[in-house]
Protein backbone atom coordinates (compact mmCIF):
# COMPACT_ATOMS: atom_id res chain seq x y z
CA UNK A 1 0.00 0.00 0.00
CA UNK A 2 1.33 3.63 -0.78
CA UNK A 3 2.22 5.90 2.03
CA UNK A 4 -0.59 8.56 2.62
CA UNK A 5 2.09 11.19 1.43
CA UNK A 6 2.40 9.65 -1.47
CA UNK A 7 -1.24 8.72 -2.43
CA UNK A 8 -1.78 12.40 -1.96
CA UNK A 9 0.27 13.57 -4.56
CA UNK A 10 -1.14 10.82 -7.23
CA UNK A 11 -4.57 12.06 -6.04
CA UNK A 12 -3.61 15.87 -6.89
CA UNK A 13 -2.39 14.91 -10.10
CA UNK A 14 -5.01 12.70 -11.00
CA UNK A 15 -7.56 15.66 -10.01
CA UNK A 16 -5.87 18.02 -12.93
CA UNK A 17 -5.73 15.36 -15.36
CA UNK A 18 -9.22 14.25 -14.64
CA UNK A 19 -10.69 18.20 -14.84
CA UNK A 20 -8.15 18.73 -18.39
CA UNK A 21 -9.82 15.61 -19.74
CA UNK A 22 -13.31 15.80 -19.13
CA UNK A 23 -13.85 19.95 -18.95
CA UNK A 24 -15.96 19.92 -15.83
CA UNK A 25 -14.00 21.49 -12.54
CA UNK A 26 -13.58 18.16 -10.23
CA UNK A 27 -13.89 19.73 -6.44
CA UNK A 28 -14.95 19.28 -3.01
CA UNK A 29 -19.16 19.00 -2.78
CA UNK A 30 -21.29 19.97 0.32
CA UNK A 31 -23.45 17.28 1.99
CA UNK A 32 -26.88 18.34 3.30
CA UNK A 33 -25.22 19.10 6.79
CA UNK A 34 -21.90 20.92 5.29
CA UNK A 35 -19.58 18.35 5.15
CA UNK A 36 -17.06 18.40 2.08
CA UNK A 37 -17.62 15.32 0.09
CA UNK A 38 -14.43 14.58 -2.16
CA UNK A 39 -15.44 13.89 -5.48
CA UNK A 40 -12.95 10.80 -5.22
CA UNK A 41 -12.07 9.62 -1.78
CA UNK A 42 -8.80 7.60 -1.47
CA UNK A 43 -6.75 6.26 1.94
CA UNK A 44 -5.63 9.50 2.65
CA UNK A 45 -9.03 10.52 3.34
CA UNK A 46 -9.77 7.78 5.78
CA UNK A 47 -6.33 7.24 7.43
CA UNK A 48 -7.40 5.71 11.01
CA UNK A 49 -6.16 2.96 13.63
CA UNK A 50 -8.73 0.19 12.58
CA UNK A 51 -9.23 -0.93 15.95
CA UNK A 52 -9.41 2.05 18.02
CA UNK A 53 -12.05 3.82 14.97
CA UNK A 54 -13.80 1.31 13.13
CA UNK A 55 -13.24 -2.06 15.27
CA UNK A 56 -15.84 -5.27 14.99
CA UNK A 57 -19.12 -5.06 15.15
CA UNK A 58 -20.78 -5.87 18.32
CA UNK A 59 -17.48 -4.33 19.98
CA UNK A 60 -15.99 -1.14 20.85
CA UNK A 61 -16.38 1.27 19.76
CA UNK A 62 -19.35 0.30 17.85
CA UNK A 63 -19.08 2.25 14.77
CA UNK A 64 -19.99 -1.36 12.53
CA UNK A 65 -22.99 -1.74 14.55
CA UNK A 66 -24.29 -2.61 18.43
CA UNK A 67 -24.58 -6.19 17.31
CA UNK A 68 -22.29 -8.75 16.26
CA UNK A 69 -23.98 -10.64 13.49
CA UNK A 70 -26.82 -7.73 12.84
CA UNK A 71 -29.36 -8.58 10.31
CA UNK A 72 -27.25 -12.02 9.61
CA UNK A 73 -29.97 -13.69 12.02
CA UNK A 74 -32.51 -11.47 11.52
CA UNK A 75 -33.76 -8.25 10.02
CA UNK A 76 -34.56 -4.68 12.17
CA UNK A 77 -37.57 -4.85 13.84
CA UNK A 78 -39.86 -3.75 11.05
CA UNK A 79 -42.57 -0.81 12.99
CA UNK A 80 -45.55 1.53 11.34
CA UNK A 81 -46.53 4.23 13.28
CA UNK A 82 -50.68 4.23 13.54
CA UNK A 83 -53.10 5.29 15.38
CA UNK A 84 -56.11 7.64 14.68
CA UNK A 85 -59.53 8.17 15.50
CA UNK A 86 -60.88 5.57 18.06
CA UNK A 87 -58.89 2.81 19.76
CA UNK A 88 -61.53 0.29 17.74
CA UNK A 89 -59.88 1.54 15.02
CA UNK A 90 -56.82 1.60 15.35
CA UNK A 91 -56.85 -1.63 17.00
CA UNK A 92 -57.90 -3.23 13.85
CA UNK A 93 -55.10 -1.22 11.96
CA UNK A 94 -52.68 -2.85 14.18
CA UNK A 95 -54.63 -6.42 13.75
CA UNK A 96 -53.80 -5.46 10.14
CA UNK A 97 -50.41 -4.23 9.81
CA UNK A 98 -49.37 -7.54 12.02
CA UNK A 99 -51.27 -10.00 9.42
CA UNK A 100 -48.88 -8.08 6.53
CA UNK A 101 -45.67 -9.04 8.71
CA UNK A 102 -44.94 -5.91 10.79
CA UNK A 103 -42.98 -7.02 13.43
CA UNK A 104 -43.97 -4.63 16.12
CA UNK A 105 -46.35 -1.89 17.19
CA UNK A 106 -45.90 1.69 17.00
CA UNK A 107 -48.92 4.15 18.64
CA UNK A 108 -49.70 7.38 17.50
CA UNK A 109 -51.60 9.33 20.23
CA UNK A 110 -54.12 12.91 19.22
CA UNK A 111 -53.12 15.87 20.49
CA UNK A 112 -55.24 16.04 23.16
CA UNK A 113 -53.97 12.60 25.00
CA UNK A 114 -50.29 13.87 24.48
CA UNK A 115 -51.11 17.10 26.33
CA UNK A 116 -53.42 15.50 28.66
CA UNK A 117 -56.84 16.67 28.34
CA UNK A 118 -59.79 14.33 28.18
CA UNK A 119 -61.55 14.33 25.22
CA UNK A 120 -64.56 16.31 26.17
CA UNK A 121 -62.66 19.13 27.11
CA UNK A 122 -63.96 22.17 25.52
CA UNK A 123 -59.74 23.27 24.44
CA UNK A 124 -59.49 19.67 22.99
CA UNK A 125 -62.32 19.20 21.11
CA UNK A 126 -60.78 20.33 17.60
CA UNK A 127 -57.88 17.96 17.39
CA UNK A 128 -59.57 14.67 19.27
CA UNK A 129 -58.64 11.56 17.28
CA UNK A 130 -57.51 13.84 14.34
CA UNK A 131 -54.16 12.96 13.68
CA UNK A 132 -53.77 9.82 15.90
CA UNK A 133 -55.78 7.73 18.59
CA UNK A 134 -57.91 9.03 21.48
CA UNK A 135 -56.89 7.17 24.63
CA UNK A 136 -58.86 8.51 27.69
CA UNK A 137 -58.33 6.18 30.11
CA UNK A 138 -57.34 2.38 30.83
CA UNK A 139 -60.85 1.44 28.99
CA UNK A 140 -59.13 2.92 25.57
CA UNK A 141 -56.26 1.25 26.52
CA UNK A 142 -58.03 -1.99 26.52
CA UNK A 143 -59.83 -1.50 23.33
CA UNK A 144 -56.35 -0.06 21.49
CA UNK A 145 -54.96 -3.68 22.39
CA UNK A 146 -57.76 -6.30 22.96
CA UNK A 147 -57.02 -9.48 21.44
CA UNK A 148 -53.48 -8.70 20.84
CA UNK A 149 -50.89 -10.89 23.93
CA UNK A 150 -48.43 -7.76 25.18
CA UNK A 151 -46.33 -10.41 25.89
CA UNK A 152 -45.93 -11.63 22.49
CA UNK A 153 -44.96 -7.90 21.23
CA UNK A 154 -43.07 -4.90 20.98
CA UNK A 155 -45.08 -1.86 21.66
CA UNK A 156 -42.88 1.62 21.22
CA UNK A 157 -45.09 4.30 22.66
CA UNK A 158 -44.90 8.06 20.59
CA UNK A 159 -45.45 10.12 23.88
CA UNK A 160 -43.70 12.37 26.15
CA UNK A 161 -45.55 14.88 29.03
CA UNK A 162 -48.37 12.28 29.85
CA UNK A 163 -45.64 9.61 28.80
CA UNK A 164 -45.62 7.94 32.87
CA UNK A 165 -49.93 7.91 32.52
CA UNK A 166 -49.33 5.81 29.42
CA UNK A 167 -46.82 3.28 30.46
CA UNK A 168 -48.94 3.22 33.82
CA UNK A 169 -52.03 1.96 31.59
CA UNK A 170 -49.79 -0.44 29.65
CA UNK A 171 -48.65 -2.18 33.01
CA UNK A 172 -51.74 -2.21 34.26
CA UNK A 173 -53.07 -3.63 30.95
CA UNK A 174 -50.83 -6.23 31.09
CA UNK A 175 -51.70 -7.07 34.34
CA UNK A 176 -54.74 -7.33 33.27
CA UNK A 177 -53.68 -10.00 30.42
CA UNK A 178 -52.28 -12.05 33.33
CA UNK A 179 -48.66 -10.69 32.10
CA UNK A 180 -46.10 -9.43 34.85
CA UNK A 181 -44.21 -6.25 34.02
CA UNK A 182 -41.11 -7.76 34.20
CA UNK A 183 -42.33 -9.40 30.30
CA UNK A 184 -43.41 -5.95 28.98
CA UNK A 185 -41.38 -5.42 26.14
CA UNK A 186 -41.35 -1.79 23.97
CA UNK A 187 -40.17 1.72 24.37
CA UNK A 188 -41.90 4.80 25.64
CA UNK A 189 -40.71 8.07 24.10
CA UNK A 190 -40.24 10.38 27.45
CA UNK A 191 -38.01 12.55 26.09
CA UNK A 192 -39.36 15.81 26.93
CA UNK A 193 -36.59 18.16 26.70
CA UNK A 194 -37.25 18.24 22.86
CA UNK A 195 -40.51 19.47 23.28
CA UNK A 196 -39.61 22.30 24.63
CA UNK A 197 -37.54 22.90 21.07
CA UNK A 198 -38.95 21.08 18.75
CA UNK A 199 -42.91 19.53 19.10
CA UNK A 200 -44.61 21.70 21.87
CA UNK A 201 -46.57 19.12 23.41
CA UNK A 202 -45.16 19.71 26.73
CA UNK A 203 -47.23 20.33 30.03
CA UNK A 204 -45.01 21.19 32.65
CA UNK A 205 -42.16 23.52 33.42
CA UNK A 206 -38.91 22.27 32.98
CA UNK A 207 -37.59 21.12 36.52
CA UNK A 208 -40.75 18.71 37.09
CA UNK A 209 -40.91 17.52 33.71
CA UNK A 210 -37.58 15.78 33.89
CA UNK A 211 -38.31 14.80 37.43
CA UNK A 212 -41.20 12.48 35.55
CA UNK A 213 -38.83 11.33 33.03
CA UNK A 214 -36.39 10.15 35.86
CA UNK A 215 -39.10 8.39 37.89
CA UNK A 216 -40.02 6.42 34.58
CA UNK A 217 -36.32 5.50 34.29
CA UNK A 218 -35.55 4.59 37.98
CA UNK A 219 -38.56 2.96 38.10
CA UNK A 220 -38.57 0.14 35.19
CA UNK A 221 -34.78 -0.09 35.98
CA UNK A 222 -36.13 -2.54 38.32
CA UNK A 223 -40.04 -3.06 37.70
CA UNK A 224 -40.25 -3.22 34.05
CA UNK A 225 -36.37 -3.87 33.64
CA UNK A 226 -37.33 -5.25 29.27
CA UNK A 227 -38.63 -1.85 28.24
CA UNK A 228 -36.83 0.97 26.98
CA UNK A 229 -37.17 3.82 29.45
CA UNK A 230 -36.70 6.65 27.02
CA UNK A 231 -36.15 6.87 23.31
CA UNK A 232 -33.77 10.32 23.24
CA UNK A 233 -34.73 11.98 20.23
CA UNK A 234 -33.28 13.78 17.40
CA UNK A 235 -36.41 13.11 15.03
CA UNK A 236 -38.06 16.25 15.88
CA UNK A 237 -35.15 18.40 15.76
CA UNK A 238 -34.34 17.34 12.57
CA UNK A 239 -37.79 17.61 11.38
CA UNK A 240 -38.31 21.22 12.66
CA UNK A 241 -35.00 21.99 10.30
CA UNK A 242 -31.66 21.23 12.47
CA UNK A 243 -28.72 19.74 10.14
CA UNK A 244 -27.36 16.39 10.59
CA UNK A 245 -24.70 17.20 12.47
CA UNK A 246 -26.93 19.36 15.14
CA UNK A 247 -29.43 16.35 15.42
CA UNK A 248 -26.88 13.91 16.88
CA UNK A 249 -25.18 16.72 19.05
CA UNK A 250 -28.90 17.82 20.44
CA UNK A 251 -29.82 14.79 21.39
CA UNK A 252 -26.59 13.21 22.94
CA UNK A 253 -26.38 17.08 24.54
CA UNK A 254 -29.89 15.52 25.70
CA UNK A 255 -29.20 12.33 26.63
CA UNK A 256 -26.16 13.51 28.65
CA UNK A 257 -28.99 15.76 30.60
CA UNK A 258 -31.22 12.33 31.68
CA UNK A 259 -27.82 10.52 32.70
CA UNK A 260 -26.80 13.25 34.83
CA UNK A 261 -30.59 13.55 36.44
CA UNK A 262 -30.63 9.86 37.35
CA UNK A 263 -26.99 9.79 38.63
CA UNK A 264 -28.05 12.71 40.89
CA UNK A 265 -30.38 10.27 42.75
CA UNK A 266 -27.47 7.91 43.59
CA UNK A 267 -28.46 5.45 40.56
CA UNK A 268 -25.12 3.29 39.59
CA UNK A 269 -24.98 4.24 35.70
CA UNK A 270 -24.89 0.20 34.31
CA UNK A 271 -27.94 -0.43 36.13
CA UNK A 272 -29.74 1.86 33.49
CA UNK A 273 -27.99 2.97 30.99
CA UNK A 274 -28.80 -0.17 28.54
CA UNK A 275 -32.11 0.72 28.87
CA UNK A 276 -31.53 4.14 27.13
CA UNK A 277 -32.61 4.16 23.45
CA UNK A 278 -32.31 6.87 20.29
CA UNK A 279 -34.53 7.97 17.94
CA UNK A 280 -33.52 9.86 14.45
CA UNK A 281 -34.67 10.67 11.30
CA UNK A 282 -33.38 9.84 7.85
CA UNK A 283 -33.27 11.69 5.50
CA UNK A 284 -31.98 12.25 1.61
CA UNK A 285 -28.66 12.87 1.93
CA UNK A 286 -27.88 8.61 1.43
CA UNK A 287 -23.82 8.62 3.27
CA UNK A 288 -24.21 11.07 5.42
CA UNK A 289 -27.32 9.66 7.14
CA UNK A 290 -24.64 6.49 7.15
CA UNK A 291 -22.52 8.40 8.81
CA UNK A 292 -24.30 10.01 11.24
CA UNK A 293 -25.09 7.03 12.80
CA UNK A 294 -21.69 5.07 12.79
CA UNK A 295 -20.60 8.35 13.90
CA UNK A 296 -23.18 8.93 16.57
CA UNK A 297 -22.37 5.00 18.07
CA UNK A 298 -18.61 5.96 18.56
CA UNK A 299 -19.15 9.56 20.25
CA UNK A 300 -21.66 7.69 22.65
CA UNK A 301 -20.05 4.63 23.73
CA UNK A 302 -16.47 7.05 24.35
CA UNK A 303 -18.78 8.84 26.42
CA UNK A 304 -20.30 6.47 28.87
CA UNK A 305 -17.03 5.02 29.36
CA UNK A 306 -14.83 8.09 29.73
CA UNK A 307 -17.59 10.08 31.36
CA UNK A 308 -19.29 8.36 33.46
CA UNK A 309 -17.04 5.17 33.78
CA UNK A 310 -19.82 2.68 32.73
CA UNK A 311 -18.10 -0.84 32.45
CA UNK A 312 -21.25 -2.72 31.37
CA UNK A 313 -20.27 -3.02 27.39
CA UNK A 314 -24.30 -2.86 27.24
CA UNK A 315 -24.46 0.78 28.66
CA UNK A 316 -22.30 1.86 26.12
CA UNK A 317 -24.55 1.11 23.08
CA UNK A 318 -26.47 3.55 21.50
CA UNK A 319 -29.37 1.87 19.73
CA UNK A 320 -31.72 3.42 17.72
CA UNK A 321 -34.78 3.46 15.76
CA UNK A 322 -35.12 5.71 12.76
CA UNK A 323 -37.94 7.03 10.81
CA UNK A 324 -37.55 8.66 7.13
CA UNK A 325 -38.18 12.20 6.90
CA UNK A 326 -41.88 13.33 7.10
CA UNK A 327 -40.67 16.63 6.20
CA UNK A 328 -38.78 15.30 2.92
CA UNK A 329 -42.33 13.99 1.10
CA UNK A 330 -44.25 16.13 -0.90
CA UNK A 331 -47.71 17.12 -1.99
CA UNK A 332 -46.14 17.41 -5.06
CA UNK A 333 -45.96 14.49 -7.56
CA UNK A 334 -46.70 12.07 -4.30
CA UNK A 335 -45.43 8.92 -5.90
CA UNK A 336 -42.05 9.93 -5.94
CA UNK A 337 -42.48 9.84 -2.12
CA UNK A 338 -42.14 6.31 -2.74
CA UNK A 339 -38.40 6.49 -3.67
CA UNK A 340 -37.49 9.24 -1.24
CA UNK A 341 -38.37 6.98 1.24
CA UNK A 342 -37.30 4.05 -0.25
CA UNK A 343 -33.67 5.43 -0.23
CA UNK A 344 -34.09 6.96 3.44
CA UNK A 345 -34.81 3.68 4.61
CA UNK A 346 -31.45 2.35 2.86
CA UNK A 347 -29.63 4.11 4.46
CA UNK A 348 -31.15 4.10 7.68
CA UNK A 349 -30.35 -0.27 7.21
CA UNK A 350 -26.93 0.43 5.62
CA UNK A 351 -26.29 2.56 8.92
CA UNK A 352 -27.29 0.13 11.70
CA UNK A 353 -30.59 1.03 12.63
CA UNK A 354 -32.43 -1.76 15.64
CA UNK A 355 -36.02 -0.20 14.27
CA UNK A 356 -37.49 2.01 11.40
CA UNK A 357 -40.61 3.13 10.32
CA UNK A 358 -41.31 4.11 6.79
CA UNK A 359 -43.29 6.90 6.08
CA UNK A 360 -46.22 6.81 3.93
CA UNK A 361 -46.68 8.94 0.38
CA UNK A 362 -49.25 10.60 1.59
CA UNK A 363 -48.52 12.29 4.65
CA UNK A 364 -47.53 15.40 2.82
CA UNK A 365 -51.99 15.56 2.82
CA UNK A 366 -52.79 13.44 6.01
CA UNK A 367 -52.36 10.32 8.17
CA UNK A 368 -51.83 7.15 5.81
CA UNK A 369 -54.48 4.93 4.34
CA UNK A 370 -54.52 1.32 4.55
CA UNK A 371 -53.18 1.37 1.37
CA UNK A 372 -50.22 3.69 1.65
CA UNK A 373 -49.24 2.24 5.00
CA UNK A 374 -49.29 -1.43 3.02
CA UNK A 375 -46.71 0.14 0.47
CA UNK A 376 -44.31 1.74 3.09
CA UNK A 377 -44.01 -1.55 5.04
CA UNK A 378 -43.51 -3.52 1.58
CA UNK A 379 -40.27 -1.12 1.04
CA UNK A 380 -38.78 -2.38 4.51
CA UNK A 381 -39.62 -6.00 3.25
CA UNK A 382 -38.04 -5.12 -0.06
CA UNK A 383 -34.89 -3.95 1.70
CA UNK A 384 -34.62 -6.84 4.15
CA UNK A 385 -35.36 -9.91 1.43
CA UNK A 386 -34.50 -9.13 -1.84
CA UNK A 387 -31.54 -6.00 -1.77
CA UNK A 388 -29.39 -8.13 -0.31
CA UNK A 389 -27.86 -6.00 2.07
CA UNK A 390 -28.72 -8.08 4.90
CA UNK A 391 -26.58 -10.63 3.47
CA UNK A 392 -23.08 -8.82 5.02
CA UNK A 393 -22.43 -6.78 8.59
CA UNK A 394 -21.87 -3.36 7.61
CA UNK A 395 -21.35 -3.86 4.46
CA UNK A 396 -20.00 0.06 3.83
CA UNK A 397 -17.41 -0.61 6.92
CA UNK A 398 -13.82 0.58 5.38
CA UNK A 399 -15.48 2.43 2.30
CA UNK A 400 -12.41 5.44 1.85
CA UNK A 401 -15.84 7.74 1.17
CA UNK A 402 -18.11 6.83 4.32
CA UNK A 403 -15.20 6.70 7.14
CA UNK A 404 -14.20 10.62 6.19
CA UNK A 405 -17.33 11.29 6.23
CA UNK A 406 -17.93 9.50 9.54
CA UNK A 407 -14.96 11.18 10.79
CA UNK A 408 -16.35 14.75 9.63
CA UNK A 409 -19.43 14.13 11.68
CA UNK A 410 -17.97 13.09 14.97
CA UNK A 411 -15.13 15.98 14.50
CA UNK A 412 -18.45 18.65 14.36
CA UNK A 413 -20.79 16.80 16.71
CA UNK A 414 -18.29 16.51 19.50
CA UNK A 415 -17.43 20.07 18.59
CA UNK A 416 -21.05 21.25 19.25
CA UNK A 417 -20.50 18.87 22.36
CA UNK A 418 -18.24 21.46 23.55
CA UNK A 419 -19.77 24.07 23.05
CA UNK A 420 -22.91 22.99 24.61
CA UNK A 421 -21.26 21.91 27.89
CA UNK A 422 -19.17 25.55 27.92
CA UNK A 423 -22.82 27.26 27.61
CA UNK A 424 -24.08 25.32 30.68
CA UNK A 425 -25.43 22.10 29.29
CA UNK A 426 -28.90 22.09 27.41
CA UNK A 427 -31.04 22.29 29.86
CA UNK A 428 -29.85 25.73 30.18
CA UNK A 429 -29.43 26.62 26.56
CA UNK A 430 -33.42 25.34 26.09
CA UNK A 431 -34.50 27.57 29.03
CA UNK A 432 -32.65 30.42 27.46
CA UNK A 433 -33.48 29.68 24.10
CA UNK A 434 -30.81 29.20 22.42
CA UNK A 435 -31.07 26.11 20.63
CA UNK A 436 -34.83 27.03 19.51
CA UNK A 437 -33.25 29.80 17.78
CA UNK A 438 -30.46 27.54 16.19
CA UNK A 439 -32.91 25.51 15.01
CA UNK A 440 -35.17 28.23 13.59
CA UNK A 441 -32.22 29.51 12.05
CA UNK A 442 -30.89 26.82 10.17
CA UNK A 443 -34.62 25.47 8.86
CA UNK A 444 -35.03 29.04 7.60
CA UNK A 445 -31.25 28.54 5.45
CA UNK A 446 -32.73 25.29 4.29
CA UNK A 447 -36.20 26.84 2.95
CA UNK A 448 -34.22 29.29 1.14
CA UNK A 449 -31.97 27.06 -0.47
CA UNK A 450 -35.11 25.52 -1.55
CA UNK A 451 -36.80 28.26 -2.54
CA UNK A 452 -33.90 29.68 -4.94
CA UNK A 453 -33.11 26.04 -6.41
CA UNK A 454 -29.79 25.79 -4.74
CA UNK A 455 -31.49 22.67 -3.15
CA UNK A 456 -33.36 20.39 -5.76
CA UNK A 457 -36.49 19.12 -4.54
CA UNK A 458 -37.75 16.86 -7.98
CA UNK A 459 -41.06 17.76 -8.86
CA UNK A 460 -41.54 20.91 -6.23
CA UNK A 461 -38.88 22.71 -7.28
CA UNK A 462 -37.61 20.90 -10.30
CA UNK A 463 -39.21 18.61 -13.05
CA UNK A 464 -42.68 20.06 -12.54
CA UNK A 465 -45.44 18.98 -14.77
CA UNK A 466 -47.34 21.61 -16.37
CA UNK A 467 -51.31 21.69 -15.46
CA UNK A 468 -50.94 19.14 -12.00
CA UNK A 469 -53.08 17.51 -10.35
CA UNK A 470 -53.51 15.14 -7.29
CA UNK A 471 -55.33 12.18 -7.65
CA UNK A 472 -54.44 10.44 -4.51
CA UNK A 473 -57.17 8.73 -2.26
CA UNK A 474 -57.14 10.40 1.58
CA UNK A 475 -57.73 8.87 4.78
CA UNK A 476 -61.24 10.74 5.89
CA UNK A 477 -61.37 11.58 9.27
CA UNK A 478 -64.71 10.79 11.01
CA UNK A 479 -66.45 14.12 12.28
CA UNK A 480 -68.71 11.71 14.90
CA UNK A 481 -65.81 10.47 16.88
CA UNK A 482 -65.86 13.40 19.07
CA UNK A 483 -69.54 12.63 19.89
CA UNK A 484 -68.86 8.94 20.53
CA UNK A 485 -65.89 9.57 22.88
CA UNK A 486 -67.58 12.31 24.89
CA UNK A 487 -70.57 9.43 25.45
CA UNK A 488 -68.04 6.80 26.11
CA UNK A 489 -66.75 9.55 28.88
CA UNK A 490 -70.23 10.27 30.32
CA UNK A 491 -70.57 6.27 30.52
CA UNK A 492 -67.12 5.25 32.40
CA UNK A 493 -67.42 8.54 34.52
CA UNK A 494 -71.21 7.15 35.53
CA UNK A 495 -69.92 3.07 36.23
CA UNK A 496 -66.61 3.45 37.87
CA UNK A 497 -65.58 3.55 42.04
CA UNK A 498 -65.75 8.22 42.36
CA UNK A 499 -64.48 7.19 45.65
CA UNK A 500 -61.59 4.88 44.63
CA UNK A 501 -60.53 7.35 41.78
CA UNK A 502 -60.58 10.54 44.60
CA UNK A 503 -58.41 8.68 46.88
CA UNK A 504 -55.82 7.73 43.73
CA UNK A 505 -55.58 11.18 42.65
CA UNK A 506 -55.46 12.66 46.02
CA UNK A 507 -53.12 10.61 46.76
CA UNK A 508 -51.26 11.14 43.42
CA UNK A 509 -50.97 15.31 44.01
CA UNK A 510 -49.68 14.64 47.86
CA UNK A 511 -47.12 12.40 45.90
CA UNK A 512 -46.37 15.25 43.76
CA UNK A 513 -45.89 17.52 46.32
CA UNK A 514 -42.77 15.91 47.89
CA UNK A 515 -39.84 13.92 46.38
CA UNK A 516 -41.41 10.17 45.97
CA UNK A 517 -41.41 8.28 42.53
CA UNK A 518 -44.64 8.60 41.14
CA UNK A 519 -45.27 6.12 38.92
CA UNK A 520 -46.89 3.93 41.45
CA UNK A 521 -49.77 6.58 41.98
CA UNK A 522 -49.82 6.84 38.52
CA UNK A 523 -50.57 3.02 38.27
CA UNK A 524 -53.14 2.97 41.00
CA UNK A 525 -55.13 6.07 39.33
CA UNK A 526 -55.39 4.85 35.97
CA UNK A 527 -56.66 1.35 37.57
CA UNK A 528 -59.19 3.42 39.33
CA UNK A 529 -60.43 4.34 35.54
CA UNK A 530 -59.43 8.08 36.43
CA UNK A 531 -58.93 9.69 33.11
CA UNK A 532 -55.71 11.26 31.32
CA UNK A 533 -56.87 14.84 31.67
CA UNK A 534 -57.77 14.41 36.16
CA UNK A 535 -54.40 12.84 36.55
CA UNK A 536 -52.57 15.53 34.81
CA UNK A 537 -54.89 18.08 36.10
CA UNK A 538 -53.48 17.24 39.40
CA UNK A 539 -50.15 17.71 38.99
CA UNK A 540 -50.85 21.02 37.08
CA UNK A 541 -51.89 22.42 41.09
CA UNK A 542 -48.41 21.19 42.14
CA UNK A 543 -46.34 21.54 39.32
CA UNK A 544 -47.73 24.66 37.42
CA UNK A 545 -47.85 25.11 33.62
CA UNK A 546 -44.96 25.91 31.29
CA UNK A 547 -45.88 28.91 28.58
CA UNK A 548 -43.30 29.32 26.39
CA UNK A 549 -42.22 33.14 25.61
CA UNK A 550 -39.10 32.72 23.64
CA UNK A 551 -38.44 35.61 21.23
CA UNK A 552 -37.46 33.99 18.11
Amino acid sequence: MKEPVEMGLQKEKWLKQAEATSGTPVENKKTLSGLDSPPLATPDDAQQDYADKIGFPGSPPFTRGVYPTMYLGRPWTMRQYAGFASADETNARFKYLLDQGQSGLSVAFDLPTQTGYDSDDEEAEVEVGRLGVTVDSLQDMEKLFDGIPLDKISTSFTINATAAVILAMYIALGEKQGIAPEKLRGTVQNDILKEYVARGTYIFPPAPSMRLVTDIIEYCATGVPKFNTISISGYHMREAGCSAVNEVAFTLGNALAYVDSVLERGIAVDSFASRLSFFFATNNDLFEEIAKYRAARRIWANLMKDRYGATDPKSLLLRFHSQTSGSSVTAEQPLNNISRITIQALAAVLGGCQSLHTCSYDEAFTIPTEESARIALRTQQIIAYESGVTNTIDPLGGSYYVENLTDQMEARVLEKLDSIEQNGGMVKMIEQGSIQKEITSEAYEHEKKIENGNRVLVGHNKFRLENEHTNVELHKHDLKHVEKCKQGLKKLRESRDSERVAASLSSLGEAAAGKENLMPFFIDAVKSYATIGEITGTLKKVFGEFRDDTIL
